[in-house]
């Protein structure tokens, strides 16, 4: 009689199927516009800035709307000036070096798991970048308490300790701050899903021939 450890091996060692191969693949292809695509989009509005100031965060950048007559990022920090927040520089965000690289080990990875074909792989791919997602999030987020609580009490504009949000709106001070996801972020949670969806694929077929 077989015993749940094992199922579990047997699972762990089935051989995917074609469609779940290529959901796999499908997923690898839709990380590759996330190292073009912004992750993260931020936008200020104000009665002095109507049209909005608007931020991009890439994987591996920060970039801010340029016009001829302004750039969003230097006006940003010097906003920033003024109520004692740390001006955004690219030199502080460790994220920019390793990220891009993690992408890149989850792409080969995808692609390593089509041309062995075994379920073991897929279920690390998966686990593995269900936990760089959420560790992605909780780093965005402690980074953005960080900048809005270590406030410089010389600043010229008192302001309380803050944080900025990380969905949706919020009113800081004079601004109205909009931070939403980038396309980058729904190729990778579309990544994920498909992964889910390869595991399924596999998993269905077999369970009904057993």
């Amino acid at each position: 009689m077989p015993t749940s450890a094992d199922s579990a091996h047997g699972f762990f060692d089935l051989n995917l199927s074609k469609r779940s191969r290529i959901a796999v693949f499908i997923a690898a292809m839709l990380l590759v516009p996330t190292f073009l695509l912004p992750l993260w989009a931020m936008t200020l509005y104000s009665n002095q800035f109507p049209d909005g100031l608007h931020l991009d965060i890439f994987t591996y950048k920060l970039a801010g709307a340029k016009t001829p007559a302004r750039d969003d990022l230097r006006e940003i920090n010097t906003l920033n000036h003024y109520i004692g927040m740390r001006p955004l520089l690219e030199s502080d965000f460790g994220e920019f070096v390793w990220m891009p690289l993690v992408i890149g080990f989850f792409l080969v990875f995808a692609l390593r798991t089509v041309v062995f074909g075994k379920m073991s792989n897929l279920i690390d791919n998966a686990v593995l970048f269900l936990y760089f997602g959420l560790f992605s999030l909780w780093s965005f987020h402690n980074r953005l308490y960080a900048y809005g609580h270590n406030l410089d009490p010389t600043a010229p504009v008192k302001v309380p300790p803050f944080t900025p949000t990380l969905f949706g709106s919020k009113q800081l001070a004079n601004f109205t701050v909009y931070s939403l996801p980038g396309p980058a972020s729904y190729f990778m949670i579309g990544f994920f899903v498909l992964l889910v969806v390869a595991i399924l694929l596999t998993r269905r077929p077999n369970r009904a021939a057993s």
